[in-house]
């Protein structure tokens, strides 16, 4: 399965009750798609707000998405979680919806060991015929798919690609040792390029909401040898690549993210609690950074 080189993890528009905004929802993978140059979507990731998602809520973006992107983008479906059983039962509906692959977080606060976090993944690979992307993001699930658990996984047949939010050294151990046509993405934007140096494939992008195109034009530069092209389309998008992060300092995706696509012309409403909207000092940053 080719995903591509630029995926986009995308938002969850909601209406102003904290509903899902399926018009909404529509226009902004139309965007993705045409404007951005998105490759695949991520439905139901993280920057989806997965965590206040329902299991309904999720089936029926997963329907939507397949349906009115009308094969002109792959969509890959979030479906990982901290029970196994639960992240099993996902994935099955996930591909009798007819999606075209699955993103699988680690397991999160329950700290599996290593022994586990491959038993996790090679049960939900095994239930499905869908191709499975590994998610490896530390700062958010306390727990590391080490080097050595990410290669034993990847010698398993429908275990396709990994994005890993560990940096290059990281990256360059996992690209090192994968067997051919295993696929490795950055998970943090403003490493795309750097990724792609060491050997990496691509990136799930957070960014390509606001610089896509650039960042898709970045990519064809570096993979044409137009090395010199490449790093100066980098250094434009580099402020949006961190600041959507750290508004000046972390603040959690995709509530900056959020507020940035409603400067840009498009308003896809408000984070469901825990997270909550960013003050005014925050939004004055964004503001500079997009606009």
């Amino acid at each position: 399965m080719e995903f591509g080189r630029l995926i986009t993890a995308m938002v969850t528009p909601f209406d102003e009750s904290g509903e899902i905004d399926w018009e909404t929802t529509g226009r902004l993978i139309d965007y993705l798609i045409e404007e951005q140059q998105s490759d695949s979507l991520v439905v139901s990731g993280t920057t989806g707000e997965s965590p206040t998602l329902s299991d309904g809520e999720k089936e029926a973006l997963f329907r939507f998405a397949v349906k009115h992107a009308a094969g002109r983008c792959k969509i890959i479906a979030g479906t990982g979680s901290n029970s196994t059983a639960h992240s099993i039962h996902l994935t099955k509906v996930a591909e009798e919806c007819g999606v075209d692959g699955v993103l699988l977080v680690a397991p999160y606060y329950n700290k599996p060991s290593q022994e586990g976090l491959y038993r996790h993944f090679k049960a939900i690979a095994e239930s499905t015929k869908l191709p499975v992307m590994l998610y490896n993001v530390p700062g958010r699930t306390a727990v590391n798919i080490s080097v050595e658990t990410t290669l034993r996984l990847a010698e398993i047949d429908n275990v396709v690609a990994t994005k890993d939010c560990n940096g290059t050294d990281f990256l360059t151990e996992i690209i090192s040792g994968a067997p051919a046509g295993f696929k490795v993405y950055s998970g943090d934007d403003s490493a795309t390029l750097p990724t792609l140096a060491v050997g990496g494939y691509g990136i799930v992008s957070v960014a390509s909401h606001i610089v896509g195109s650039k960042m898709k034009n970045m990519i064809t530069a570096y993979l044409n040898g137009d090395v010199q092209s490449a790093a100066k389309l980098h250094a434009e998008c580099y402020p949006v690549l961190k600041g959507l992060f750290h508004c000046p300092h972390p603040v959690p995706n995709p509530v900056p993210l959020k507020y940035a696509l409603s400067l840009k012309g498009h308003p896809v409403g408000g984070v469901r609690l825990p997270l909550v909207e960013l003050t005014e000092a925050e939004q004055a940053f964004i503001r500079r950074l997009v606009q």
